[in-house]
């Protein structure tokens, strides 16, 4: 009930959900950068959506398997393979005893979300099994996957198990996720927004370049946030007093070039908050990697709430179609 990690790639962390509820004490809520990948993932497995899975960026990840185990990923453009055979993102596939799980390096975007059935066992460490990697704590002993890391899986759920009977011969499932949930990278990504509160403390000039302009992702991104290049965003506003911040925050420090918060973001900031990346488009941010150049379109709050609730009725929906597969 473990795979042993061959080659551990560029990044590679075991990741969740995330750690809700502890953000009044300074820790970050942190989880899968693209939560709704790794619940789709997980549901394709017959986890329970919460289960733990890997987070690998740039890919180059390989690992060998002691037992049968279903497997599905979403993220990027990647090629992933069981032994020879490639697995489709969104599709839940059979990775049988004694074979290697492979995942080449990023052709568009930089993340995969691997799911397995039964989930990674480890310690829950609150609430959550996410690493995070500026604490040091949850995941594998809070850091980065290693050559030689042994990583154990919970025992399967029913629906997994019968899953794993009817792929014994055929390996790849007939069923799988949409595709704009499967794959989020984009060659020309546009982040939708809603204004934030000191929107109105920027010149006229600045609030204009945020619709018209490119930014270019920089070199200083990682799981906190993607740092921006482009126009210089000018704030006129007073001095401000450390608040609330949260994934998807998008904040203009002194220089002028925005920064887009990611769910490893602190849990406050004194930078003046430009707008707000909407949840459902979080995904498209998570892709993000140097050399990119993203824009940003205005939507209202009420238009970010409703796709919100589109998006988890639809999810539902898909968890009831996937369970009517398995008696």
């Amino acid at each position: 009930m473990s795979a042993t990690v061959l080659t551990p790639g560029f990044l590679t962390t075991v990741q969740d959900e995330g750690r809700a509820g502890f953000r009044d004490i300074g820790v970050s809520t942190g989880g899968a950068l693209d939560p709704h990948a790794v619940r789709t993932a997980n549901l394709l497995v017959g986890n329970e959506r919460s289960a733990a899975g890997l987070e690998v960026t740039l890919g180059n990840f390989r690992a060998r398997f002691s037992e049968p185990r279903l497997i599905a990923w979403c993220g990027g453009v990647f090629d992933v393979r069981i032994g020879d055979e490639r697995l489709p993102p969104g599709r839940a596939g059979l990775i049988r005893t004694g074979e290697e799980l492979a995942v080449g390096h990023a052709e568009a975007g930089c993340r995969a979300w691997l799911a397995i059935a039964g989930g990674i066992d480890l310690p829950l460490v609150l609430g959550s099994r996410s690493t995070d990697l500026r604490a040091r704590f949850g995941g594998l002993e809070g850091r980065t996957l290693q050559r030689g890391d042994v990583l154990k899986f919970s025992s399967m759920s029913h629906a997994a198990r019968v899953l794993v009977d009817a792929l014994d011969s055929t390996r790849m499932a007939s069923w799988f996720a949409p595709a704009e949930w499967a794959s989020t990278a984009s060659t020309h990504p546009v982040l939708r927004v809603v204004i934030g509160s000191e929107w109105a403390f920027f010149d006229e000039e600045s609030r204009a370049a945020l619709w018209r302009d490119r930014f270019a992702v920089t070199a200083q991104t990682d799981r906190m946030g993607a740092r921006l290049e482009g126009p210089s965003l000018h704030y006129r506003g007073a001095e401000l007093l450390s608040e609330a911040v949260t994934a998807g925050t998008i904040q203009v420090p002194p220089s002028g070039q925005p920064i887009i918060l990611l769910p490893d973001c602190q849990t406050i900031g004194g930078y003046p908050k430009l707008a707000h990346v909407i949840t459902v488009d979080l995904p498209i941010a998570a892709q993000l990697r140097p050399g990119d150049e993203v824009r940003f379109r205005e939507v209202s709050l009420a238009d970010a709430h409703r796709s919100w609730l589109q998006r988890e009725r639809e999810l539902e929906l898909f968890r009831v179609g996937l369970s009517l597969r398995t008696p």
